[in-house]
């Protein structure tokens, strides 16, 4: 397999990062997100178009941190997921550390209503896993199994929480990264779930009323309720006028 793209000398080399131990009950939790210059993460319905090869690049780069990629059910609609590195190298090097060449991916959904047609249910170059709401209709996750998926039913209460601790402890998952979309997004920040946040902000205006911004919270905007962010680290792209940013979130 040929790698898709190399990496760029004005990029971040984030697959060189070290992350930190995660906490006893839960994976170190990371969120990648790509938004435009004024602050929108989706262009007529999905996040293509607004990140360039490098960030694309950057993304697989994170996947391979990962012991599990996460997408929410939005997300695989509109984009796809998977959790595939597309690149020898990453792979060698997460083998190298004992780890499979490729995190599992994994989706939660509250209805299981999902396109089986999707890559994520039919291909066999990465292990993937479904999280389905406690109402989500029995026969839809029959659907599921039927593709080869394991379906992993979440409590009525706590299903965030529930999630991260079978990621952990079932899953062996030290590392998980989360790629959206918003909702899945304010739920982790809303529960406290988020150790950092990774932003590619690309040079772009997308304009528009309706447009999703990268968290979608359900709590009421308050100064009282803010997550506090550490930046820690900021590389600018003059190849492609982007802007990557790490931020640890503050305690």
């Amino acid at each position: 397999m040929v790698s898709e793209d190399e990496p760029s000398p004005n990029a971040p080399a984030y697959h060189l990062i070290e992350l930190p131990d995660p906490p006893p009950d839960r994976p170190y939790v990371f969120v990648n997100m790509v938004m435009s210059a004024d602050g929108r993460v989706v262009i007529e319905g999905t996040e293509r178009g607004l990140g360039s090869k490098t960030d694309q690049r950057l993304m697989r780069e994170l996947r391979s941190l990962a012991d599990v990629v996460l997408n929410g059910a939005g997300t695989l609609r509109a984009s796809g997921s998977s959790s595939r590195l597309s690149d020898p190298a990453l792979e060698a090097r997460r083998a190298a550390r004992g780890r499979p060449p490729v995190p599992t991916a994994a989706v939660v959904t509250n209805s299981a209503d999902l396109p089986l047609e999707r890559a994520f249910f039919t291909a066999d170059d990465f292990p993937a896993i479904v999280y389905a709401g406690a109402d989500a209709p029995q026969p839809r996750v029959d659907t599921i199994l039927a593709t080869g998926r394991p379906v992993v039913r979440l409590p009525s209460e706590g299903a965030i929480a529930f999630l991260l601790s079978h990621a952990r402890h079932e899953l062996g998952a030290r590392a998980l990264l989360v790629e959206g979309g918003p909702t899945l997004n304010g739920a982790l920040f809303d529960g406290g779930y988020v150790d950092e946040f990774f932003l590619t902000l690309g040079p772009r205006v997308v304009g528009g009323h309706q447009a999703a911004a990268a968290v979608a919270s359900a709590r009421p905007p308050s100064l009282d309720a803010v997550t506090q962010l550490e930046l820690l680290s900021a590389h600018p792209n003059p190849e492609t006028s982007e802007l990557y940013l790490r931020y640890r979130i503050r305690r």
